[in-house]
């Protein structure tokens, strides 16, 4: 993942984390790494990654999009993560 980005969105419900990986994926080339479901609270976090701008792009788009279905909890892009990282 040396040269890949890792961006991360969180959602209060799944179905505002459905949203938020569709408009992440139409909207740059990254690609859907995987979500976890928290225990409590709906929080749904959608992993994505691909290179610094597509992923910046990507995260911003799902933003955007998981806002008007639900709350968005928070977001975050790490450029060029520690390889253990995964």
């Amino acid at each position: 993942m040396s040269d890949r980005s890792l961006g991360l969105i969180e959602t209060i419900g799944l179905t505002a984390a459905i949203e938020a990986a569709d408009a992440a994926v139409k909207s740059a080339n990254v690609e859907v790494v995987g979500y976890e479901l928290t225990r409590g609270d709906g929080m749904v976090t959608v992993k994505v990654e691909g290179d610094v701008g597509a992923v910046n792009a990507a995260i911003s788009s799902a933003e955007a999009a998981a806002s008007c279905i639900g709350t968005v909890a928070g977001t975050k892009v790490i450029p060029r993560p520690a390889e253990g990282l995964s």
